[in-house]
């Protein structure tokens, strides 16, 4: 960022610390939160449906927010609204140690930190096209940050037990609260008269959703994230029912977000070079491979660079996501479209996914994997069909306000 002037710079910074408080959330929520609820009692299929249930209710959450700050052009006033709110949940959390009191509390915290993700995207993608930004270079830092709290947080759990697993997402969501303050206030820029419609009434899901390269987009990157469920619900509790300790399992985390800071400081050469469809495709090939392989319980010695493949599996397609939004969507609904991403991808598909995963789980432990790659499979298939009938540019047939 030091080649930006100074106004981009302005612009870029605040957004870049966002990401990094945010993923100081997803760091310690993603590792920990499971061994956290563990050590709370409950059963794999509890944590299965305490992970899953806010996966579905952002389906709800997520596009309603992101379509009336759309229309408001008040993406930062929801970003500080929903930081204070993840901060009040996770304390309350704190304080429980049953199924029904954590599902009360867990839901709303989970969908608060969730819904942040989609609405600084869309300020980010507005600073890929009004500042030509490198968004990739902005959304490393939250990979980064993921990194540090995912290690740091392995070594808490070692020296502390499961019971700080609640307390590190609590570290994560007063810094969000702090970093929302600094972000951009932005000018709006829809017509006033589109306010006159109702939110539930609102066209622009809709027209998207008439889209079939925006629904093979949808499927493709769905379900490449969903294949992703064991892992991010089970993998540390599995690597300690292999004696992994949980200061390396936070490593092993580390070593996978690593591969994804590196992909993302360059991914303005590697959108260029394999375009935004290609991305996602790759990325779904390549998670076959992973979950094939971590079902059957591999040494450390592998499980290393089968981590590094995270940049792949879960980079590449992210990547890949936001060039087709940005390159795809009108403007007027990138917002709409992030949502509906970020609510398929981190909503249905991985809620549906996760449950898949729990009953997996409870009964054929590691080999629950084996499901994340028929999920992938499915994604590469649709991911392929993209390749090959979007023509990489605007979406001609979406009406422009």
């Amino acid at each position: 960022m030091a080649k930006m002037k100074r106004e981009d710079r302005a612009f870029a910074l605040p957004i870049a610390l966002f990401y990094g408080a945010v993923f100081i959330i997803y760091g310690t929520n993603v590792p920990f939160m499971p061994v956290w609820l563990d050590w709370c009692g409950l059963s794999a299929g509890e944590i299965s449906a305490v992970m899953a249930a806010p996966l579905f209710l952002r389906v709800f959450v997520t596009p309603t927010v992101a379509v009336a700050a759309d229309r408001e052009g008040a993406h930062r006033i929801y970003l500080i609204g929903l930081a204070w709110l993840g901060l009040a949940f996770v304390l309350a959390l704190s304080q429980t140690r049953s199924f029904w009191p954590i599902l009360l509390f867990a839901v709303p915290l989970m969908v608060c930190f969730s819904t942040l993700v989609p609405l600084i995207e869309t300020i980010a993608v507005q600073g890929m096209r009004s500042r030509g930004l490198d968004y990739g270079r902005m959304r490393l830092w939250g990979s980064l940050t993921f990194v540090v709290a995912s290690f740091l947080g392995g070594i808490v759990i070692t020296r502390y037990g499961g019971g700080a697993g609640v307390w590190l997402v609590a570290v994560g969501c007063g810094a969000t609260v702090i970093a929302a303050q600094a972000l951009p206030k932005q000018v709006r820029r829809v017509p006033p008269t589109e306010a006159t419609v109702p939110i539930w009434k609102a066209a622009e899901p809709r027209e998207l959703l008439a889209q079939r390269e925006f629904q093979l987009f949808l499927i493709a990157t769905g379900l490449v994230q969903a294949a992703h469920a064991t892992f991010l619900t089970f993998a540390t509790l599995l690597w300690q029912k292999q004696g992994i300790s949980a200061t390396w399992s936070g490593g092993l985390w580390a070593i996978g977000v690593a591969a994804e800071v590196l992909l993302f400081s360059v991914s303005g050469l590697v959108v260029e070079k394999f375009g935004a469809a290609r991305l996602i495709a790759i990325g779904a090939a390549v998670s076959i491979v992973r979950w094939v392989a971590l079902a059957f319980e591999p040494s450390v010695a592998v499980l290393v660079p089968l981590q590094v493949l995270h940049g792949v599996t879960y980079g590449a397609s992210h990547i890949g996501a936001i060039h087709f939004i940005h390159d795809a969507i009108p403007r007027e609904k990138s917002g709409s479209a992030q949502a509906l991403y970020a609510t398929v991808a981190s909503g249905v598909a991985m809620g549906c996914a996760t449950l898949i995963a729990g009953w997996f789980y409870a009964d054929a432990g590691s080999l629950s994997y084996l499901a994340m790659a028929a999920i992938a499979a499915v994604s590469l298939t649709a991911a392929l069909r993209l390749v090959k009938t979007w023509n990489g540019g605007p979406l001609i047939a979406l009406p422009v306000n």
